[in-house]
């Protein structure tokens, strides 16, 4: 069986360091050449909340040849059609590509390789790349757990294999109603990635204050109300019901949810959104992705989404140089 990770960057050479130390043969892809050349020489260094170096086997897009019979996919969603498409051809007939990233990115997928070839899986945990070759694992070590599932009512064939494949570094939970697993990943990223790049600072940074809380809170507030007016189940995270403990209908639920949310996020209070990171490099980011899904769901199901369709206004800008992500932009929103 032959595996890859495509766009190894913090989360994949991560899993892939991982995967590696258990004994497993899986590469890591990246278009970045120093990062490659440093896990070709060094290793894969992790750093943070767990330390330890693993020799892995790494190569550039160029470098690639034969087919493999697992892809995880860890790039940005704005060039899936092209980079899926690259990938087919590197993609064994029955083979699987198991798709990392955030959004509801499965069924644009489905349509160049077809939905049994495809599986989601959403991660609870979160990383940082320091430099080449070193990654920062910023989420608690009890906190690695995998959402593994699929669109198509029958599984490829490489299903348990993907799942085994995960275990070697978490907990999988598989999962049934897998578009209610992809919204409980979405909830989390639309607030506390959409905070952490619109004022510059990690997610415990943006769940702390009153006032950027407030914000955190309208927008999980949003997520729960478009998924209840189209009748998706959101799906507990990590066995906790995040409806039940965030969704509000009066005065006292909602200080109750308020006085929650920085509980509920301790785990992974040092994670910078990759969005943050994305701005920092001046990059493009995937915020039309996370928050604007959640606005485009929206308008669908006729539900109201002010506060998410002013994070991705306000990232936007940012993106253009008209401002900067930093603790005054909660003005923003007033």
């Amino acid at each position: 069986m032959r595996v890859a990770i495509y766009g190894a960057g913090s989360l994949g050479t991560i899993l892939g360091a991982y995967i590696a130390k258990a004994g497993e043969n899986i590469e890591l892809i990246n278009r970045n050449k120093a990062h490659i050349e440093s896990l070709q020489s060094k290793g894969a260094q992790v750093v943070g909340t767990v330390n330890f170096t693993q020799a892995v086997t790494a190569y550039t897009p160029d470098q690639m040849s034969g087919t493999y019979d697992i892809i995880f996919l860890m790039t940005k969603q704005q060039h899936n059609a092209e980079v899926v498409s690259m990938l087919k051809d590197f993609l064994a007939e029955d083979g699987v590509l198991v798709t990392f990233q955030n959004g509801l990115p499965e069924v644009q997928i489905a349509e160049i390789l077809g939905e049994e070839r495809v599986l989601g899986c959403t991660v609870a945990w979160g990383a940082t790349m320091q430099s080449p070759g070193v990654c920062e694992l910023t989420s608690s070590p009890d906190s690695l757990t995998f959402s593994l599932g699929a669109i198509s009512a029958k599984r490829n064939r490489y299903f348990d294999d993907v799942k085994a494949l995960l275990e070697r570094m978490g907990e999988v939970d598989v999962e049934e109603n897998f578009i209610g697993t992809r919204w409980s990943k979405l909830l989390i990223n639309a607030s506390f990635s959409g905070m952490s790049a619109v004022l510059g600072c990690t997610f415990g940074e943006a769940a702390a204050p009153r006032a950027s809380r407030r914000i955190v809170q309208a927008l999980i507030k949003e997520c729960i109300d478009v998924c209840a007016a189209g009748g998706i189940r959101i799906e507990p995270v990590q066995g906790k019901d995040i409806v039940k403990l965030l969704d509000y209908s009066n005065p006292i639920k909602k200080a109750i949810s308020s006085f929650i949310i920085p509980i509920a996020i301790r785990k992974h209070a040092r994670l910078k959104a990759s969005m943050l990171q994305d701005l920092e490099k001046g990059k493009l980011t995937e915020v039309d992705a996370i928050n604007g899904a959640v606005s485009a769901y929206g308008r669908k199901v006729g539900c109201p989404t002010p506060m998410n369709d002013r994070v991705v206004e306000i990232i936007h800008r940012i993106e253009r140089g008209e401002a900067k992500p930093c603790a005054e932009n909660i003005a923003l929103f007033n």
